[in-house]
């Protein structure tokens, strides 16, 4: 399977999980795209204003992976890479829901964002 067909978010027994490569000290809090790392993984590209102190960075990641996709904070963890620019984000949630937070990446691949 190619990087391009490999699936960003994938579901498993515990939730959906997604990469993340998070950008601190950002001038605007957002998602600002996809790419691949150094293995040919796909992760997605955030970028926050806060500082990478005390978790600053990583409590605003997850508010704004909750508002972007309309879940609960609850429902998301960073469950590695806490203090790396690198995240695994669990998120809960089935096969449905990856399906539908896949078709919202392909959709900001799209646009170039």
């Amino acid at each position: 399977m190619t990087a391009a067909a490999r699936p960003l978010f994938v579901a498993g027994p515990r939730g959906i999980r997604v990469t993340i490569r998070l950008t601190p000290k950002a001038g605007r809090n957002a998602v600002t795209g996809r790419a691949v790392d150094a293995d040919g993984a796909p992760l997605l590209k955030a970028a926050v204003t806060a500082v990478p102190e005390r978790g600053a960075a990583n409590d605003a990641l997850i508010a704004l992976l909750a508002r972007t996709w309309r879940l609960p904070k609850s429902a998301l963890a960073i469950i590695g890479g806490a203090t790396d620019r690198t995240k695994l984000i669990e998120i809960a949630g089935d096969a449905a829901l990856a399906a539908r937070l896949e078709a919202w990446a392909d959709a900001l691949a799209a646009t170039g964002s």
